[in-house]
């Protein structure tokens, strides 16, 4: 069956826990084989990392390209027995159904292409142009042998897409409320702040990091990166641990770290923020205190789609359906857009997130068959 529900059904119920796949990108071969989708399935490798299994798919072979993409990889139940009805049972009970990944995001691929197959049987299987599936199975962990390979893999093909719609989680009360047209970047490092080690009878033999560690914590936060853009929120710098590594009570330690995490806007590129933030660190350290950064490697740039044609085609069929006008945000953390923002303009537009993640994770039924409607709406728009 090619409904919204019935394949939502199907695909909670593969157990697809990133790394495994459990049958999940197969329910969606076999759903876009029979539409007439010429239909890869690449696996990729990574030294240290799981091989992940993905899944491109397109017919037509002509301008404009849109590509629906998503990940059907899901993270861990937790207490399967605490679930109503079972954590992989996609069953439907009070209008709901339940499963990890109902919302997160099985069910947001699973009403791209119910739309998509509507679409196609209307328009003699033949699109005005050309659709096509980014379908990943690791965005919930390490994101190293999905997305970002496939999309590579894709341009060695010469592969190229117009336009992307992502179907995460995007809307926060209800269906219809937001659209996520872009994502702050993420940047994360080690502070780390060396002393000398010593007795504390005899302090003046050693030199204590964690007074200077704490000056630094205070430095680094209190001022702000900046005061926001246009189309994002002020950035944020967030310390998450401080440790010395000290199991002695009489020991002052050599050393002491405190990791931090830093959301960024459109502001800064990854090498001006680190600038910013090491400028800081030199000013608050004077001459005295001896710190650095460990900067972490990160591939989760900031990015924006400006608002247009093709925001406001998506905008028109959401208000069709929903009656709302979403507000079209850049909160939030981190997705696979990220990756897509490189090759083509993508929005996030899928179902609403409050309970993704959670023992119970729900949607309406309602819901999928109304984002089936709005994405069969953007199709209708996109090739009119």
């Amino acid at each position: 069956m090619s409904d919204a529900v019935s394949i939502t059904r199907d695909l909670v119920r593969c157990p697809s826990v990133t790394p495994a796949d459990a049958g999940a990108l197969g329910v969606l071969e076999g759903l876009l084989k029979a539409a007439g989708f010429d239909v890869h399935r690449v696996t990729f490798s990574e030294p240290g990392t799981a091989d992940i299994d993905n899944l491109y798919a397109r017919i037509g072979n002509s301008v404009p390209h849109i590509t629906f993409a998503g990940h059907t990889d899901v993270v861990p139940p937790g207490d399967e027995s605490a679930w109503t009805l079972g954590a992989f049972s996609g069953e439907v009970k009070d209008g709901y159904l339940y499963g990890r990944g109902a919302v997160d995001m099985k069910g947001g691929i699973a009403c791209s292409v119910a739309a998509v197959l509507q679409y196609l049987g209307d328009h003699d299987g033949k699109p005005n142009g050309s659709i096509s599936f980014l379908i990943t199975g690791d965005e919930e962990d390490v994101s190293i042998n999905g997305t970002v390979k496939l999309l590579k893999w894709c341009a060695e093909r010469g592969e190229k897409f117009d336009h992307c719609v992502l179907g995460e989680p995007s809307n926060v009360e209800v269906l219809g409320d937001m659209i996520k047209i872009g994502r702050r970047g993420s940047q994360s490092g080690t502070l780390i702040v060396d002393g000398v080690q010593g007795h504390v009878a005899y302090p003046h033999r050693a030199s204590n990091p964690v007074p200077d560690i704490s000056r630094l914590i205070v430095a680094l936060s209190d001022e702000p990166l900046d005061h926001g853009s246009a189309q994002f929120q002020a950035s944020n710098l967030e310390f998450t641990t401080v440790d010395v590594g000290n199991t002695a009570g009489n020991v002052i330690p050599g050393q002491a770290r405190a990791k931090f995490n830093i959301r960024y806007n459109d502001n800064h590129t990854q090498e001006s923020l680190r600038q910013l933030v090491d400028a800081r660190l030199v000013k608050a350290c004077g001459n005295r205190i001896r710190a650095h950064i460990d900067w972490q490697p990160s591939n989760s740039n900031v990015f924006v789609t400006q608002p247009g044609p093709f925001t406001d085609l998506a905008v028109a069929a959401i208000e069709e359906v929903t009656g709302r006008k979403p507000e079209l945000s850049t909160s939030g953390g981190t997705s696979d857009a990220r990756f897509i923002s490189s090759y083509c303009p993508v929005i996030e537009f899928g179902l609403v997130g409050q309970t993704m993640h959670q023992i119970d994770e729900r949607t309406p039924v309602a819901d999928l068959e109304k984002l089936t409607k709005v994405y069969r709406g953007v199709l209708d728009r996109y090739f009119g």
